[in-house]
């Protein structure tokens, strides 16, 4: 089965953080298994340290370093991301259920494929990413989003984690939200309803 994909968008300290930490920390409790990727949009960034060993190994020429220590494996590929395909993306989180992806606002905003939720400050955000991101599921942060009566659920994630986590698997569920197996649904079909009992097994 392939994995449900969700975006998480904001802009600087919207919050989208907690709305990632949110949704996973419930749908983990819920047997889900949650994959987070993370956009860097910062040229020369790395997630390596300086002279230890794998920054070592990469300085070297290394294109792939892996990392693998009690409870944990960590890959580092050194490769052109500018035109990363979200297949490829989804090819790094396998034997997930459900990928949770924050940022890449070009690659995702308009796709209709893959739900949002977008974490905003002010109604500015809140209209303009009405425009821009298809389709919004709900929206987070700081800003009360529902005073602006957009047919769109405002979430409080900092207090109603199990809310937000509701609304994803609302989707999950209605849709049965699957890659390529669902190219023929449009911003219509999203309609949240009650939380069922089934859950995915680990």
């Amino acid at each position: 089965m392939e994995p449900t994909v969700l975006a998480v968008v904001g802009g600087k300290d919207s919050g989208k953080t907690a709305t990632i930490e949110a949704i996973t920390k419930e749908l983990t409790k819920r047997g889900y298994k949650v994959a987070a990727v993370k956009h860097i949009p910062e040229k020369g960034f790395t997630i390596d340290a300086k002279n230890k060993d794998t920054w070592k190994f990469t300085q070297s020429g290394a294109k792939t370093v892996v990392s693998i220590a009690p409870g944990e494996i960590a890959t580092i590929e050194k490769t052109d991301t500018g035109n990363l395909s979200l297949k490829e993306i989804l090819k790094r989180c396998k034997g997930n259920d459900i990928v949770i992806i924050e940022g890449f606002r070009q690659l995702l905003g308009k796709n209709v494929k893959v739900p949002k939720i977008v974490a905003v400050k002010s109604a500015e955000e809140a209209l303009e990413a009405s425009k821009n991101f298809k389709p919004i599921i709900a929206f987070t942060g700081p800003y009360l989003a529902e005073k602006l009566a957009l047919n769109v659920p405002y979430v409080d994630v900092l207090r109603e984690s199990a809310k937000i986590a509701d609304v994803v698997e609302s989707v999950i569920r209605k849709r049965g939200w699957c890659g390529e197996r669902c190219l023929n649904v449009g911003l219509g079909d999203f309609i949240l309803g009650r939380r069922g009992e089934r859950r995915f097994q680990n």
